[in-house]
């Protein structure tokens, strides 16, 4: 329990919150724009997408800087692996939310927008943690953690 507290009472988690949330605003706004030429379900897809090119991009930059040096096509895969396994935890989420929790609350006003929130913020710490210590690792990073 320690050591996860320490992870996520972290400067690099406050950053990784705060790229997550410009990347999951990216997200949000462009599945809006998607579903008003495709369905639900496909424009939280193609939104994913938008989403993660820009965490990917932000993430290397300024969260996890000394990932700079190291391979983006294979960084990019990992992120990717993290990623489709939150892009099932947020299509999951989504759609339950909105299928069925908001309408058995009788909440139909906004009930997709309120259900893809809800979606795009459950995976926020599995990911980070994936994102730390296997998109981004480096040796150093791997060190540290042996140590502690």
């Amino acid at each position: 329990m320690k050591w996860l507290k320490q992870e996520f009472y972290s400067a690099v988690f406050l950053k990784f919150f705060v790229v997550s949330g410009f990347a999951a605003l990216m997200n949000f706004l462009s599945r809006i724009m998607f579903n008003t030429v495709m369905s639900y379900p496909a424009a939280i897809f193609m939104a994913f997408w938008v989403g993660l090119t820009t965490a990917f991009l932000l993430n290397r930059r300024y969260v996890f800087p000394q990932s700079v040096a190291g391979d983006a096509r294979k960084q990019f895969l990992y992120f990717l692996a993290v990623n489709l396994f939150a892009l099932l935890q947020t299509m999951v989420v989504s759609l339950v939310v909105a299928w069925t929790l908001l309408p058995a609350m009788g909440i139909t006003r906004w009930s997709r927008e309120i259900a893809h929130l809800a979606g795009i913020a459950f995976p926020l710490f599995v990911s980070f943690l994936g994102h730390k210590y296997f998109s981004f690792r480096t040796p150093e990073g791997l060190q540290e953690k042996q140590h502690e």
